[in-house]
């Protein structure tokens, strides 16, 4: 017998997912919705009486059709019809939450209402009588913390008892003006056996866009009725205004009473998130703050010199340089200071690959010499390479967990929409822009919040440049590359810079398109800020846990798969026979066929005989980003000297060979990074994008992302020959970009103005 089957529905950041691991755990999964390219989460919950299979909609306001977010779990309700709802309430914003419960009442499918974060009201003395407000509901209602874990077994049996009865749809709406015609429509909703017809007939009335297409008689039919019979409305007609405006009224009449505070709040009395965001959402002070912890964030994941007490105090310095030369010392010590919790985790794991590379070499001691290659330098070699990043990006992703976690990212949004909205670019876009940073599949997903078609694809199209975890082994490996070849530099200033070019040239494009091909209204953005809030643990571990089961997984499919198709191709030439000199390869051919397009960005035909293996990682990286640095311990592994470098960690030691091979200046491996960022993500991101924008503009999205990573990489190979030095070569790519983004406000502000109108002419 099938499992029940339980919807969770709720407003965004009102504890849903949180709520969704808790109950479902390790047994979740990520597919789509039917026929829409957009990640549902599903989960076996075993904590009741019986197993019920949990289904988590997407966070919305309400069941109207604003946002796509809104028409899935509308059309999943409706279509699919679970066994039960449970629908979460954030119980530190009670009456605003219980406006998505007025309207899951009008559905005749069993509902259980889940009063979280009731732990927060109790430390503020706070109370909600959840039998009373029971009653007036007239559906279960249950406290709970999804955080804490607290009546998690209690709620989910209370929700299999519902979905064993049958529930009658009520509405709030009954001692309205517009009751009667809701009453009438209702009435022909179920002589046409339609499901649900109260919630039908509720849409129809508030002349709801879908509603009003797939039932056009019995709206025509509505609006006769509502004419004849109207009363003085003081909202003109509007049905929809007067109706929010009735559950409103409802809300803080019948459900608003239970709450009992224990103090009243006086006037103008700011609460400690209040107290917070006066700094953390300062108009001047906000983005500055964003950014330091934005470093503050990359200097704990990569810094060689933690907290900086190596340059602080030298005596600390000079200490941990002497105790770095002891191979098990120096997981924990650089020539520098002490390394960061990121940089430590990092060298362990490698020490922990390099053990793994000797015991094979060991095992197969005696076998030929290509099983050798292939097994020991091809295979584990690339796989290796990118299992050593592993840790860093578990730390990085962790930081922005917490960040997210604790409602910060959320400010984030609301500073950058006060800064750039009246370009065309809204706080909403900025939502998945920053989930990029984890992985761009969900990100682009999460686009489905933007209302606006033209806004949701310009965001699509940028996200990639907010480099996910994927690109860090790029970024790691080849800034550790630059400072132990050219001893200078910083490799946590060289990341972090990389990151903000990502950024601001991810904000540059968008000002651009929006004001341009991809002209368009700003919808507005409304988004309650969620109160500051301390993370849970597990929750935290289970996020880390399905982003190492991605990064596990795909290491030994997708790579490793890459890895032997990468050493065939370099070990082989035309004629199918194995070659002692890899630039006679398949590969180096090829390679060396595509070189010349890549001469402006700085690795194209100005480097050397081994110059071509640049051009070859760049591409292998359009199936998976680990695949650049997996492609360079592959193929250095073949090429003769890289034992001359043993004892650098792995990654950057192929990258260190490289750069030895080729003669790659400092600006070509900056231009190098900035392109891989840039430029087309992974497959797995290409297909996403694909059924988000759809065929017609994916081919426009892929042009775009070619075009902007070989402008970007020319721009910061030009700049960083120019000037010279990774610093300079950093530091004149970023302000550059800054520059544009600027004009381009400025010619827009400007245009607004009417000086240059004509540039703009037609802009919404």
């Amino acid at each position: 017998m099938a499992n029940l089957k339980i919807a969770l529905a709720g407003n965004p950041n009102s504890g849903k997912t949180t709520l969704f691991n808790a109950l479902t755990g390790s047994t979740a999964h990520v597919g789509n919705w039917p026929g829409v390219t957009v990640d549902k989460k599903e989960g076996v919950c075993k904590k009741g009486k019986t197993p019920v299979d949990i289904i988590d909609l997407p966070g919305i306001y309400s069941l109207s059709p604003y946002t796509p977010e809104e028409v899935i779990a509308r059309n999943y309700l409706l279509d699919e019809r679970p066994d039960c709802i449970i629908n979460i309430v954030d119980a530190t914003n009670f009456e605003r939450n219980l406006y998505l419960t007025t309207q899951l009442l009008e559905v005749d499918i069993p509902l259980v209402v889940a009063l979280n974060m009731t732990d927060i009201l109790e430390k503020d003395g706070d109370d909600i009588d959840e039998k009373a407000l029971e009653d007036k509901i007239g559906v279960p209602v249950v406290e709970i913390s999804a955080l804490r874990e607290k009546n998690i077994g209690l709620l989910i049996n209370r929700a299999i008892e519902s979905a064993e009865k049958k529930r009658e749809a009520t509405s709030v709406l009954k001692n309205t003006s517009v009751y009667g015609a809701i009453e009438n429509a209702e009435i022909a909703f179920k002589l046409r056996e339609v499901v649900s017809p109260l919630f039908h007939a509720v849409k129809l009335v508030e002349k709801d866009g879908i509603e009003v297409k797939n039932h056009p008689h019995e709206a025509q039919a509505a609006e006769e009725f509502m004419q004849k019979n109207a009363k003085d409305s003081p909202f003109g007609g509007d049905t929809e205004a007067e109706i929010a405006d009735a559950r409103y009224k409802y809300i803080t009449t019948h459900f608003s009473p239970t709450l009992k505070r224990a103090r009243k709040k006086k006037q103008g009395e700011l609460t400690k998130s209040d107290k917070a965001d006066r700094v953390l959402t300062h108009r001047v002070a906000g983005l500055p703050i964003f950014l330091l912890i934005l470093f503050t964030v990359f200097h704990v994941t990569f810094s060689e010199n933690f907290l900086y007490l190596g340059s602080i105090i030298p005596s600390f310095g000079e200490w941990c340089a002497s105790e770095s030369e002891n191979v098990f010392k120096a997981i924990f010590f650089s020539a520098d200071g002490l390394n960061s919790p990121g940089a430590i985790l990092f060298y362990l794991m490698d020490t922990i690959t390099v053990t793994i590379g000797e015991g094979l070499a060991s095992v197969m001691d005696g076998a030929s010499e290509w099983a050798l290659q292939l097994v020991v330098d091809g295979v584990w070699g690339g796989v290796s390479a990118v299992l050593s990043f592993m840790p860093q990006i578990l730390v990085l992703f962790l930081c922005f967990s917490i960040l997210e976690d604790t409602g910060y990212m959320a400010r984030v949004a609301f500073i950058l929409d006060r800064l750039l909205r009246r370009f065309g670019v809204s706080g909403r876009a900025f939502m998945p822009m920053i989930m990029g940073f984890g992985c761009s599949i969900p990100a682009m997903a999460n686009t489905r919040t933007l209302a606006d078609e033209k806004e949701r694809t310009a965001t699509i199209r940028v996200i990639p440049f907010f480099s996910c975890g994927a690109k860090l082994p790029i970024l790691t490996a080849i800034s550790g590359g630059i400072v132990m070849s050219f001893g200078m530099g910083n490799a946590e200033v060289i990341t972090y810079s990389m990151y903000l070019l990502g950024m601001i040239a991810a904000v540059l494009s968008l000002l651009i398109m929006r004001n341009t091909s991809m002209r368009g209204e700003t919808p507005p953005f409304i988004m309650e800020l969620p109160i500051y809030r301390r993370p849970g643990f597990r929750n935290l571990m289970l996020h880390l846990w399905e982003k190492l089961k991605h990064y596990v997984e795909k290491a030994f499919t997708i790579i490793l798969v890459s890895c032997i198709v990468i050493w065939f191709l370099s070990s082989f030439g035309w004629d199918w026979k194995m070659v002692d000199d890899m630039s006679q390869s398949i590969l180096a051919s090829l390679g060396k066929l595509l070189q010349p397009i890549f001469t402006p960005l700085g690795f194209g035909s100005q480097l050397g005989k081994w110059g071509w293996i640049f051009v070859v990682a760049a591409i292998t990286g359009l199936i998976a980003k680990e695949n650049v640095i997996a492609t360079f311990a592959s193929l250095a592994a073949c090429l003769p000297g890289l034992a001359g470098f043993e004892g650098t960690e792995e990654g950057i030691q192929e990258v260190v060979f490289m750069i030895s091979a080729t003669g790659i200046t400092i600006p070509g491996l900056i231009s190098f990074i900035a392109f891989n960022m840039t430029t087309v993500p992974c497959f797995a991101a290409v297909a996403t994008a694909r059924g988000e924008v759809g065929q017609g503009k994916f081919k426009w999205t892929l042009i775009f992302w070619l075009v902007s990573s070989y402008l970007v990489g020319t721009i910061v190979y030009a700049f960083g020959s120019a000037f010279g030095g990774a610093t300079w070569a950093i530091i004149a790519s970023v302000c550059l970009l800054a520059v544009a983004v600027l004009l381009t406000i400025g010619i827009v502000w400007y245009g607004k103005k009417g000086s240059l109108k004509g540039m703009f002419k037609g802009r919404k």
